[in-house]
């Protein structure tokens, strides 16, 4: 099944709000329009970020979706310095990532947070994208198949067949996540041919195959051609090449 790819920045902890407003605007000026009938396109700016940069891209009448780099999974209450789901889609955000792994690794989220975060998203009629991915240890252990599937299979419970249509997995080996050490496309489509078959598990083959699956392990303009040309990988989870306007459009041809 052909699926429409996708290319998702993640700016992480970078870009002030005039430097937001820049970057931005310089990934308007030269990307173009009718590119978004073959890819969709997302930015993750911080959460300072989004409205500025959601105003940008209004103004320029450009489709680039905009989303949140994480998110509380209460509407509201007394969880100081958390942001919720309601907040995030005020501002105009269509997609949120959830479960990155500088979130479980620095900050000890757990598969069960990232569960409950899919479901408050989707409750609201927004896209998670659920991230997965093993430590350099677990992959040299040779076990990072069961490992990720089963981070897969958590983050799914309790979701129903007509949500799971919404959601987007990203697969991101820690090992290479702003190391410059990138899996090859044989090493990435591996583990996202599991995580689909995982999928198809959970549900059936019709819905596995309406979920994307993207690399989020250093891809830039340079391999981004070889990664999403195998059968699995629908796109991309971009940190570091997102933060260059000529190198995160770039990443967005490849995928044309």
């Amino acid at each position: 099944m052909a699926r429409k790819k996708l290319i998702a920045g993640n700016w992480k902890m970078n870009e002030t709000l005039p430097e937001a407003v820049v970057l931005t605007q310089e990934i308007s000026n030269i990307f173009e329009k009718d590119w978004l009938e073959t890819v969709d396109v997302c930015i993750c700016p911080p959460y300072i970020d989004l409205k500025p940069a959601k105003t940008v891209l209004d103004f320029d009448h450009l489709g680039i979706a905009v989303g949140a780099q994480n998110v509380f999974y209460e509407p509201k209450g007394a969880y100081t310095g958390e942001i919720s789901v309601p907040m995030i889609k005020e501002v105009g955000c269509t997609y949120c990532i959830v479960g990155h792994s500088e979130r479980r690794t620095l900050f000890g989220e757990t598969n069960e947070d990232v569960n409950l975060k899919a479901k408050a998203l989707l409750a609201d009629g927004l896209s998670p994208i659920i991230c997965v991915g093993e430590s350099l240890e677990v992959r040299e252990g040779g076990a990072y198949l069961d490992y990720v599937c089963a981070q897969v299979r958590a983050a799914y419970a309790g979701i129903a067949e007509a949500e799971a249509k919404d959601t987007v997995v990203a697969y991101e080996p820690i090992w290479a996540i702003g190391t410059g050490r990138t899996a090859t496309p044989e090493q990435a489509e591996e583990v996202c041919a599991a995580i689909r078959e995982t999928l198809t598990e959970l549900y059936d083959q019709s819905v596995a195959d309406t979920i994307r699956v993207l690399y989020g392990g250093s891809m830039n303009e340079g391999n981004a051609e070889m990664l999403l040309a195998m059968a699995n990988i629908d796109g991309g989870l971009i940190g570091g090449a997102s933060l260059k306007a000529q190198s995160f459009v770039a990443i967005v041809q490849a995928a044309l």
